[in-house]
């Protein structure tokens, strides 16, 4: 038999934009119901760099000291080698934020954290194992959605629907929402390799003729991301797990001596890198934010912390009218236009990285050098605080407008 649920907003997606939003607004007292289809938020190989930008609003909410006793690494330089020259590009140490850092962080440490903080408030209601199938709607307007779980189904009616389901939303699938395909030329093969204190902490890049590879420390473990021209897993794994080995040990020789823990092709990922952007977030009494409503490329790491702009800057916007039963579509309307600016400008950023200096190098068999840009930032230190503040402040910084009403 099916369930009925009544609320204000039900937020499909339990991501960083949904788990924060549906926070935000039950911490102003909103009824709000957050559905997630997994059964909890243990995923790998999800975003886990938790930038400035990030650690600023948990101050704004009185949450960080406590939120940084979590297991993390600080992350205050970021360096890139190109060919042989080792380039210092980042640092975040003159942001104009509490935490002059990027925390590297579990994603599912950050999201149970929200969860445990949203069990303070009686509106907020976590649905977990159950997912969105449809939307309901009445006259041309979305009234609410249905849903499933292993057990039952749910009719869920709500005066407003937010779409936190990423890339592969199913919410804009159903709301027939445009997308806009800007394009990615490379893909993202995601691995793990053990870490020694030997190898040092340094978050770093290195590029040579046709490859390139991130490594970001995450403790007792190095997590890997060999980039590889979209569409080429299948001549990678064609070439054996062998020949892969070689190739990540031609960019980190000093992995030699644990590199057989990439036993086989079972321990890499696959990462489609994907950037698009709907042309209309909304639809009346619907709202997409986060990579629902643009995928961004895993280029700096900064889609995590814009879906969760996106979210505060939704509850700044939607708290009032959602208290008062009066959410109109020039409030959805005033979302996107609020968020669409900083989204095309990143957007940008990594286009512009991708096509001018991420597939020459993969296309390239000669070793390659850096563009002057990044000769010129690496030898003046105070031009390493420019590409700090895009990445970890962002264009348009978010801040915690809402009161909190419920305790």
């Amino acid at each position: 038999m099916a369930e009925a649920i009544n609320t204000r907003c039900c937020i499909v997606g339990g991501g960083p934009a949904g788990m924060m939003l549906g926070f935000l607004l039950a911490r102003a007292g909103i009824d709000v119901v957050v559905l997630e289809k997994h059964a909890d938020f243990l995923r790998d190989f999800r975003g886990d760099t938790v930038h400035p930008s990030t650690l600023e609003l948990m101050h704004e909410l009185g949450l960080l000291d406590e939120f940084l006793k979590l297991p993390h690494q600080k992350v205050s330089r970021l360096s890139f080698q190109i060919g042989d020259e080792r380039l210092q590009m980042i640092d975040f140490s003159h942001v104009p934020t509490h935490c002059r850092f990027v925390a590297l962080m579990p994603q599912w440490d950050f999201l149970n954290f929200l969860a445990s903080h949203t069990q303070r408030y009686p509106t907020f209601h976590l649905h977990l194992k159950t997912e969105a199938i449809d939307l309901i709607t009445d006259s041309g307007v979305i009234t609410g959605l249905r849903a499933k779980t292993p057990e039952s189904e749910l009719t869920i009616s709500a005066e407003l629907v937010v779409g936190c389901d990423g890339r592969h939303s199913r919410v804009r699938e159903r709301a027939g929402l445009s997308v806009e395909d800007v394009g990615a030329p490379i893909d993202v093969l995601w691995f793990r390799v053990s870490r020694l204190e030997s190898d040092g902490n340094e978050v770093f890049g290195h590029m040579e003729a046709g490859q390139m590879m991130v490594m970001l420390n995450r403790g007792d473990y190095w997590q890997c991301a060999y980039v590889i021209p979209k569409g080429g897993i299948e001549k990678v794994k064609q070439e054996g797990i062998a020949t892969f080995r070689e190739r990540v040990l031609a960019l980190s020789p000093f992995l030699r001596d644990r590199i057989g823990e990439i036993r086989s092709f079972d321990d890499v990922k696959l990462l489609t890198v994907a950037i698009d952007r709907l042309r209309e977030w909304h639809r009346p009494g619907l709202l997409c934010i986060g990579d629902a409503a643009h995928a961004m490329s895993q280029v700096g790491g900064v889609g995590i912390n814009l879906a969760i702009q996106d979210a505060v800057a939704t509850a700044n916007i939607l708290a009032e009218p959602l208290h008062k039963g009066a959410v109109t579509r020039e409030h959805l309307a005033a979302v996107q236009r609020r968020r669409e600016f900083p989204t095309k400008v990143i957007q940008k950023i990594q286009v512009l990285i991708q096509n001018r200096l991420l597939s020459p190098a993969l296309a390239s068999s000669e070793r390659p050098k850096p563009p002057l840009l990044m000769r010129l930032i690496s030898s003046l230190p105070f031009l390493r605080g420019i590409p700090a503040r895009v990445l970890g402040v962002g264009v348009r910084p978010e801040h915690v407008r809402t009161p909190e009403r419920a305790a």
